[in-house]
């Protein structure tokens, strides 16, 4: 219990940092107040005002998206409409691909060409940039700080340049895919948004709002007009708005919200949070990150209101925000005394934040919303459990390794590789093999565990697990590849690079080529104890297909293929060799590489006493 509630206090601890830091610092209120200058005189535009060496960037929210027809909830890849603007969230992309509002990434585009001019002469001059945005201008904002991480990312700046994104009411984005790239390149910290208590914005767009356009596009049309002249009382104005379209409008999405919550599956929602949510009313702010305590708090809070509240809230962030960075999360007495853990102390005091202390039920789901995150999958501790789980496997994979040496010492000089395939059938080869399926059953549960969001965002950047994997794919691949053409699979399936390589193998390629780490440069002076292409093997048995077809083949053209094919491979085979890239069993004087360099010689040779008698026999040119 006790590392279950650290682990629940450390996540209040990572969220409620960031709002802290916001609220003890100007960047709240002068976020909010480039935004209200926005709404006021640049519609449809947005603002850039430095002030010392932090830069200001906010988007108007007075701006209607192309999106505002039947598809206004419509879904676009990335990869297909930004020509290659946000390729690090799409780029190495392994099951569903990163999706946004089609309608906004349009709106974001109509103002990139200016706004790359903006960045551009904004670089060098400023050390932070400060993107904002109220209303649909907050996802133009949240689009615009995305592009300049990857903008930043690409051009390698250091020092690098702080981005920091606030939203103000802003809708939501994307899809879970864009959760997770941005989870995974650790970007979540730089974006905050700021939903007060009751406002029907950020909320609309996981409901079912086809049947509600016109109302949604009357609504835009009162908050645009009351942007422009915030000296108005809100309450006054809201008057203006039929009562039924209120009402309509708040049912349906409080019910839809009802519903997307009781499944506990936020992966149920079309739309995904991202980064930290700053949820403010009169009593204060709380701030959370877990994707479904954020979906639970998106309908608690706007349970708790009326139709009134959730269109007059969406234009009182400047009243919320100067409340936010006064008395932001200060001491209260606790009514019932001070709680035992100083997790239910925080959980205590951001209820006091919500105000809602004084609402059953809905405190209580509210409690339970934020200590939802003590109950649910930690990714630190699942990755230092699994640490443990890596040590305990390390005898597998040492006794593989004894194996290996045993075989490169042997008499017979067939090497690690072709004594596998040659011997599987025997007491050792078999322990062998179990410690094989032992390793590759871990490996899949790391990689499920991480495709899951059950680890670290960036548990395949860590040093110690990329370079383990690494290790395993190099020493047990070959004994994978040795196992499916000893059984013959490559004549049912097909070769094994193209038609039996397990997954993992791809995944951990992936996590090779992608290390911080880079290679080092220095040329090796002793043959490596691994071959460093872990599908070695597999290409030599190809090798082996193709040269036997080339003796039997009649047809010119095809032998001439064959011919380029086995000339390809073996500049490969001998460039790993120079390199000293190979272990020394594939040198082995009775290994499947050796015996097949030794027939290809022989090959080459005769075929060099027949070109003088048929000039052409190889490129196909020859005449019967």
């Amino acid at each position: 219990m006790e590392t279950e509630a650290s682990c629940g206090q450390n996540n209040f601890e990572m969220s409620e940092t960031l709002a802290t830091f916001l609220a003890s610092t100007p960047l709240l209120e002068e976020a909010w107040r480039v935004c209200n200058i926005a709404n006021i005189s640049f519609p449809g535009a947005y603002l850039v005002e430095r002030i010392g060496s932090v830069a200001y960037i906010a988007f108007s929210g007075r701006q209607m998206t192309s999106g505002s027809d039947q598809k206004c909830r419509n879904l676009v890849a990335l990869s297909k409409e930004d020509g290659g603007v946000f390729a690090p969230l799409y780029r190495h992309s392994e099951a569903e691909e990163p999706m946004v509002h089609h309608g906004m990434l349009k709106l974001f585009f109509s103002m990139f060409p200016s706004l790359q001019i903006q960045i551009a002469d904004l670089m060098g001059k400023v050390k932070s940039i400060v993107i904002s945005g109220h209303c649909i201008g907050g996802t133009t904002a949240s689009l615009s700080a995305l592009f300049l991480l990857c903008h930043l990312l690409s051009l390698s700046v250091y020092p690098p340049m702080s981005v920091l994104c606030i939203t103000f009411g802003s809708p939501l984005l994307g899809n879970e895919a864009l959760h997770r790239s941005i989870r995974r390149q650790r970007w979540g910290e730089n974006f905050c948004h700021v939903v007060s208590k009751h406002d029907i914005m950020p909320r609309l767009l996981l409901a079912e709002i086809v049947n509600l356009i016109p109302h949604i596009q009357a609504l835009l049309q009162f908050w645009h007009c009351c942007m422009a002249s915030p000296h108005l009382p809100v309450a006054g104005l809201s008057s203006q708005v039929p009562s039924d379209l209120k009402r309509i409008l708040f049912i349906s999405v409080l019910k839809d919200l009802e519903l997307l919550t009781q499944a506990d599956d936020p992966s149920e929602s079309l739309f995904w949070p991202f980064g930290s949510y700053v949820f403010c009313c009169q009593e204060g702010a709380i701030c959370v990150e877990n994707v479904a305590s954020v979906m639970k708090m998106l309908h608690l809070m706007m349970a708790t209101g009326s139709p009134n509240q959730s269109i007059e809230d969406h234009l009182k962030y400047g009243d919320y925000v100067a409340k936010v960075s006064r008395q932001f999360l200060q001491a209260r007495n606790f009514e019932e005394g001070i709680p035992d853990s100083s997790y239910e102390a925080g959980v205590a005091l951001a209820l006091q934040s919500s105000d809602l202390t004084d609402k059953e039920p809905v405190v209580v789901m509210a409690k339970e919303c934020l200590q939802m995150a003590q109950h649910s999958d930690k990714p630190n501790l699942n990755a230092a459990n699994l640490a443990i789980k890596l040590s305990k496997i390390v005898p597998y994979r040492a006794e593989i390794e004894w194996y290996k040496a045993c075989c490169d010492e042997a008499d017979d000089q067939m090497g690690y590789y072709d004594s596998f395939k040659l011997t599987g059938a025997s007491r050792r080869e078999g322990r062998v093999n179990i410690n094989r399926h032992r390793l590759a059953q871990f490996w899949n549960s790391v990689i499920h565990m991480l495709e899951n969001n059950k680890l670290p965002h960036d548990f395949d950047r860590r040093g110690k697990w990329v370079n383990a994997s690494h290790f395993y794919k190099l020493l047990v691949e070959p004994l994978d590849i040795a196992d499916y053409y000893r059984t013959g699979m490559h004549r049912e399936r097909g070769h094994y690079i193209e038609h039996g390589r397990e997954r993992r193998y791809e995944v951990f390629d992936k996590w090779w080529r992608e290390r911080s780490v880079p290679e080092e440069e220095n040329k090796r002076s002793k043959f490596a104890s691994l071959t460093q292409d872990s599908c070695f093997w597999a290409r030599v048995e190809e090798a082996k297909e193709w040269l036997d077809n080339v003796r039997s083949e009649r047809d010119a053209t095809k032998r001439q293929q064959l011919w380029h094919k086995i000339d390809n491979f073996e500049a490969y085979a001998r460039q790993l060799i120079n390199n000293k890239e190979v272990s020394k069993d594939v040198l082995a004087k009775n290994s499947s590489f050796s015996r097949w360099m030794e027939e290809w010689k022989e090959m080459k040779s005769q075929v060099q006493q027949i070109t003088p008698l048929f000039p052409g026999f190889v490129d196909g040119k020859v005449v019967p």
